[in-house]
Formats: C-alpha cells, sequence, structure tokens
C-alpha cells in the first residue's frame, strides 16, 4: 500500500512538472514570436519611411533637372528669367525642406578679377568671392532663389571650397548625374540648436557648354560651366512626408553607413534628458536600412520606444503563462482524483507537446516563406542574393536579378474579389516555376512583386530568354477555380552582375528602375537595365 501510494504522489508530481515545463516552452515560443513581430513591424516601418524618402530625393531631383533643362535649351538665361522661372515652378508643400534653387558658375583663378568686375557691372557693388585661399578654380553662387533672408548672404560664396561640397561637385560633373552632399551645419546655426536638428545637405547637377560632347568623364571635366544646386535642411524635409510613423518609435537618419552623433542628421524622438538612444539601449530593438540618393549613402535606423509592444498588441504571453499554471494545477488535481487515468494524462502532455512543435514549425517556416504562394519571401531572398553576390564574386561569374510585376492585377482584386487575386497569384507562382531551374530562385516580395535570380549564367541573353520565357508563359490565359479564365501580363526588369552593380542595393534598385522603365514603354516587356 505504501509502496503504491508513492507511486501515486510520484505520478502527481511527474504530471505537475511536465505540465509546468509544456507552459514555460509554450510562453517562451510567444515571447520569441511576439519579439519577431516587433522586429517585423519595425522592419516595415523603416521600408516605409526609406520608400517615403526615396520618393521624395527623386521629386526634388525632377525640379533640378527641369532647372537644368532650361539651362541646356537656351544657353544663357538673365537673373530676372531665372527668378521668374522658379517662381513660376510654385513649390509646395510637396518640396518642403528646399531652401531654394541656385545657380554656381566655374572660375577659373585666370578670369576671378573680370568675373567680380563683371558682377560689380551687373549692379553688385559689393560682390567678392568669398573664399579661404587661392585656388585653381573657384565656384561661386550666382545667385539663390527666393532671393530673400539667409539666400542673400549666399551670393559670392565658394562652394568649391568646402571639401564636402566639392566631392559632391565633382561627383555630378563626373557623371553627368545628381550628387549630394555629406551633413552641412552651418556655424550660427550649431549655436542655436542641435547638429541634428539644424543638419542640411546641398543636391547639385552638372551645367555643361552649350552644344558639347559630354560622353565621358574627360569631356564632362572640360565643359563644365557650373553647377544648379538646391539646398535642404532634413528636419523641415521629414516633416512634410507624406504618411504616418508608427507610434512609440524614434526614426533617426545618419549621414553614412557610421551611426554615431557627429552623422546624425534627424532624430523624430530626441530623449528628454537630452541624450539620444545608443546601440547598446537595453529597452529597445531597432531596424536600419540603407538609402542611397545621388551618389551618398544615408543609413535610416527606426528604434522602439518604451510602450512598443503595447502598442503591437500581440504578446499573449502573460495569458498563455496564466493559462499553463490554472491548467497544470487543474491536471494534476484531475491526476490526483483519478490515478488510474495516467495513461490518459501522459497522451494529453505528448499531443500538447507535439502542437507546441508543430506550431514553431510554422513559425519558422512564415519566417522565410510566402504564406500564399509558398514561394521565399524578402528576408529569404535577400539571404539568397547576398550569397549569389559572394559567390559570383568569388568565382568570377555571372549573375541575373528580374524585378517582375504583374500589369493590370489590380482590376481582377476589384472586379472579382481579393480570394479571386489570391488564386491567380499562386497559379502565377506555380507557372514561374516551371520556366526556371531548380538551382534559381523565385520569390515574392509583396502584392504582384515577384523576383527571380538566376545564380549562374553564361550570357547576358541567357537571362533575355529566361524572362522571355517566363512573360510568354504569363501571357498564357490562366484557369482559376469558379470558372474564372483570367489574363494578365508582366513587365520585367533585367540587371546583370557585376555589369549592372556589385551589391545587393544597387542591384535591386537598377532592377526595380528597369521594371518600371518596362511599365512606362507600354508593358507586357522585357527591359535589360541601361545605365
Amino acid at each position: 500500500m505504501q509502496f503504491h501510494r508513492l507511486r501515486q504522489y510520484g505520478l502527481v508530481l511527474l504530471v505537475l512538472c511536465i505540465s509546468l515545463a509544456v507552459s514555460f516552452l509554450a510562453w517562451q515560443h510567444e515571447k520569441n514570436n511576439t519579439l519577431l513581430n516587433l522586429h517585423a513591424s519595425l522592419d516595415f516601418n523603416v521600408r516605409d519611411v526609406s520608400g517615403r524618402i526615396e520618393q521624395r530625393m527623386a521629386a526634388y531631383e525632377q525640379v533640378l533637372h527641369g532647372v537644368q533643362g532650361v539651362y541646356a535649351a537656351s544657353g544663357e538665361i538673365t537673373r530676372a528669367n531665372f527668378a521668374a522661372y522658379v517662381n513660376a515652378l510654385q513649390l509646395g508643400a510637396d518640396y518642403a525642406g528646399m531652401g531654394g534653387i541656385g545657380v554656381a558658375t566655374a572660375v577659373p583663378a585666370s578670369q576671378k578679377e573680370s568675373h567680380i568686375l563683371q558682377m560689380r557691372q551687373a549692379g553688385f557693388a559689393d560682390y567678392d568671392i568669398r573664399t579661404q585661399g587661392l585656388h585653381a578654380m573657384y565656384v561661386p553662387v550666382l545667385q539663390l532663389e527666393p532671393f530673400v533672408g539667409r539666400n542673400l548672404e549666399t551670393l559670392g560664396l565658394d562652394l568649391y571650397a568646402d571639401p564636402r561640397q566639392r566631392s559632391a561637385m565633382d561627383r555630378a560633373r563626373d557623371s553627368g548625374n545628381a550628387a549630394i552632399s555629406s551633413k552641412l551645419v552651418l556655424a550660427k546655426d550649431r549655436r542655436q540648436s542641435s547638429a541634428a536638428d539644424t543638419a542640411e545637405f546641398l543636391m547639385y547637377l552638372p551645367l555643361y557648354k552649350a552644344g558639347s560632347a559630354n560622353d565621358t568623364p574627360a569631356e564632362r571635366l572640360t565643359n563644365i560651366r557650373g553647377w544648379i544646386f538646391a539646398p535642404f535642411r532634413v528636419q523641415d524635409m521629414m516633416a512634410s512626408l507624406y504618411g504616418e510613423n508608427q507610434a512609440a518609435t524614434d526614426v533617426q537618419i545618419y549621414d553614412g553607413v557610421e551611426t554615431t552623433p557627429d552623422t546624425l542628421m534627424y532624430d523624430s524622438a530626441p530623449r528628454t534628458d537630452g541624450k539620444r538612444l545608443q546601440a547598446h539601449d537595453p529597452e529597445r530593438i531597432m531596424a536600419t536600412e540603407y538609402v542611397t540618393n545621388g551618389g551618398h549613402t544615408w543609413t535610416i535606423v527606426v528604434n522602439s520606444l518604451p510602450g512598443y509592444d503595447e502598442h503591437i498588441g500581440k504578446d499573449k504571453s502573460k495569458f498563455i503563462a496564466a493559462s499553463g499554471i490554472v491548467l497544470s494545477l487543474l491536471l494534476t488535481l484531475l491526476t490526483w482524483q483519478l490515478a488510474t487515468g495516467r495513461e490518459r494524462a501522459l497522451t494529453l502532455a505528448r499531443d500538447m507537446t507535439r502542437e507546441l512543435r508543430a506550431s514553431e514549425a510554422r513559425f519558422r517556416y512564415l519566417a522565410q516563406y510566402d504564406e500564399l504562394t509558398g514561394l521565399p519571401n524578402r528576408a529569404m531572398f535577400k539571404d539568397r542574393l547576398h550569397h549569389a553576390i559572394s559567390q559570383a564574386r568569388r568565382d568570377k561569374t555571372h549573375m541575373a536579378l528580374m524585378y517582375l510585376d504583374l500589369d493590370n492585377f489590380k482590376p481582377v482584386n476589384d472586379s472579382l474579389g481579393h480570394h479571386v487575386g489570391d488564386m491567380l497569384l499562386k497559379a502565377v507562382a506555380d507557372r514561374m516555376l516551371t520556366c526556371v531551374r531548380e538551382s534559381d530562385t523565385v520569390a515574392r516580395i509583396g502584392g504582384d512583386e515577384f523576383v527571380v535570380l538566376l545564380s549562374v549564367i553564361e550570357h547576358e541573353q541567357d537571362a533575355v530568354l529566361v524572362a522571355e520565357k517566363i512573360r510568354h508563359a504569363l501571357n498564357q490565359p490562366f484557369e482559376v477555380a469558379g470558372g474564372h479564365v483570367l489574363e494578365v501580363s508582366s513587365s520585367t526588369g533585367i540587371v546583370l552582375y557585376p555589369e549592372h552593380g556589385t551589391d545587393e542595393v544597387e542591384l535591386s534598385r537598377n532592377a526595380d528602375n528597369a521594371m518600371y522603365k518596362a511599365k512606362e514603354l507600354g508593358r507586357n516587356m522585357v527591359r535589360m537595365y541601361q545605365p
């Protein structure tokens, strides 16, 4: 009898330990899953902020291209005409942060005195080139519109004397494209506020001599006549971006890839004690994205602030812990009362463990694969692209990256419903897989956007043939459940490694540009990236 009582006590203790252990594993799993959700939410937020910044920078660049086009068409333009043109642009809230649009001219040292005399004869009696020391070339500001306020102080300022601006101007001149400077903080602004609150940068576009050939860097160096430029204050630019940041987050922008106080350009939520969030702060998690504009890289960091997990509202760990303890006690009591039901209690414990493992496996799957199509998601594709680039760089081989977007997919969702659209996306994914090798990767990165990675190719034509094969396959009608016969087409942009880029960011950006070029040219086509 005593041995039987000991067996009962042992069984009860065993059931209690197992139940609590399973509850602890479930609690730990939910905590880990909540952390994954927080990271995923921050990743989405940092990509959203980066996308809005890239769109705004593209809008800024288009404005400067317009001014550049006026100079290219007219050769020369008077101050009055320049001011009238800038005023006619009516730059409103969409261009907040832009401090004006200006022009600076290249003045060799041999022409310095004649240039000063010419400007004084034009009505600026006190005009002089404001610089330090003697230089082989000066680039004084001729005009910055609207010509009021602090813009008046820039007349004659030698932009080329500042190494940070000279680097951006040289990049614009040699490439023929827009370039932006590194972080600038005016001395008087630095005295009034923090460097991040008053951080500025300048965007430059080159002006070449009318009618000159500018196909090579040497020709561009010879024919440079000046630059179109615009100053921007980062704080004002970020305040005007459309969209809202998630609550309980802090958005920071750093100049370059180093995240130090000296490179900080913008902070949406500085700490009340005047300190900035540091990388070792235990109270937050962070997501990072790199944005390249005008040949210059910014680091976008989104930090979580206290209360971010409550804002997301997906942490059920406390509920799981409480429920696990209650269920463990109830199970223990039931085992004590029904010692003969031991086998059933052990089976229940095994089933709970099996379900827990199945749930963990599913979460691991969703972290790497698209739930709808079963294709790799953005995170897994990014890892595969990084690995393919490393492999191609090591083996000195070529690879191809394609961005593919379905044409006119939105009307399917609008007219037939999202369930039909989802069936179409799964059918598209299946058909794309039949067009590539097992060693290649097809991934869905969002909505109706797909990417294809050809890890090894011999010739450029190989990538074009695969893209055309996919395009032709997707042009065939799709029969989905419900008797719907759907027809879609696709626009594809292709880039090659290393011809069109040497890292993930550059290749992805160029492939995306090529895809949108295909859409602009009429859709339903394959477009190779043209630098």
